[in-house]
């Protein structure tokens, strides 16, 4: 059995979707309120801050995937994040079951060094923090010999369906409701954005391939690394109309932050957009070269038609 930790978001939606379509029928969805992706899929709700629910949700299973995600809130993270995870580095251990562990470039430093697996942790802000304990845990107890673990990095989404990212958020929503599109802070500086399900086909991938444990990988991306404004034309070109956009300065980011939580908690991961922020996935590419990456093109026409259909 393989276990989706976190399961009814976007990414581990998808990972059910892709173990079902290559790897295995015999799932376990486990969030707080478990739904089942696949037919065939066993659902199990549970608390993970609760260590004997983890212990329980992870039992019988030969691979546990951590995609579990909270809300942007520095205080919630604090207290929940390391003792969940925690839970489950336990329950792995007693178990026997191997982990995945989904992680994001919270920790890495936010300037114009390209990033790679043997990037230095320099985070910024208080939610980088917890991801680099976080990921320091997972370290520590797979060099430990006691757990059998994989961490699997990915960059900023942008995506279809339950995708929730900033790109999504300032330029495809924007597109939806026929507004100007919004780029914070430059439009020149290069990105890279991960199109989630690539993300969870790659973490499906690794989890079932024993030689890629015991290693950091980071998760494929489309080598083009566009600026917004780069993306915002091919964007334009796909919806076959000349998008409006413009760059939101700082200082409205951090106006609007004395009024609204939810800008409040994204100034922390302003630095980024300072800066060129290239992921560099040449390991990925190296060690499973038949992965077909998702193009911007493409990706950019799905979520299109997605909005088309009213979905």
């Amino acid at each position: 059995m393989q276990t989706i930790l976190g399961a009814n978001g976007q990414i581990g939606e998808e990972l059910a979707r892709e173990l079902k379509r290559n790897f295995t029928s015999d799932i376990r969805i486990v969030s707080r309120s478990a739904k089942k992706v696949n037919d065939t899929d066993e659902v199990f709700s549970a608390d993970l801050s609760i260590r004997e629910k983890a212990i329980e949700a992870v039992k019988g299973s030969e691979i546990a995937y951590f995609t579990l995600g909270l809300p942007m809130n520095s205080d919630l993270w604090e207290k929940q994040f390391p003792l969940i995870l925690q839970n489950v580095i336990d329950a792995c251990k007693i178990n026997g079951t191997k982990l995945v562990f989904f992680d994001n470039t919270y920790m890495y430093p936010q300037d114009d060094r390209i990033l790679t697996e043997n990037t230095v942790f320099k985070p910024v802000g208080r939610k980088g923090r917890v991801r680099k304990k976080m990921a320091e845990m997972v370290l520590k107890a797979m060099e430990s010999g006691e757990l059998e673990a994989v961490i699997c990095r990915a960059p900023e989404f942008y995506g279809p369906g339950k995708t929730q990212s900033i790109t999504n958020t300032l330029v495809f929503n924007n597109i939806k409701e026929g507004k100007k599109l919004k780029v914070p802070l430059k439009t020149n500086k290069k990105r890279s954005l991960i199109w989630t399900p690539d993300a969870s086909r790659a973490t499906a991938l690794i989890g079932n391939t024993p030689d890629a444990f015991g290693q950091t990988w980071h998760l494929p991306v489309d080598k083009s690394h566009p600026t917004y404004t780069e993306f915002i034309r091919i964007a334009s070109e796909v919806y076959g109309k000349d998008l409006k956009y413009a760059a939101v300065p700082k200082f409205i980011f951090k106006i609007g932050a004395l009024f609204n939580k939810k800008v409040k908690e994204l100034l922390e991961l302003l630095p980024r957009y300072e800066h060129d922020n290239i992921f560099d996935d040449s390991k990925f590419r190296t060690r499973f070269p038949e992965f077909q990456v998702t193009t911007y093109e493409q990706g950019i026409s799905q979520i299109k038609n997605e909005q088309l259909s009213g979905k």
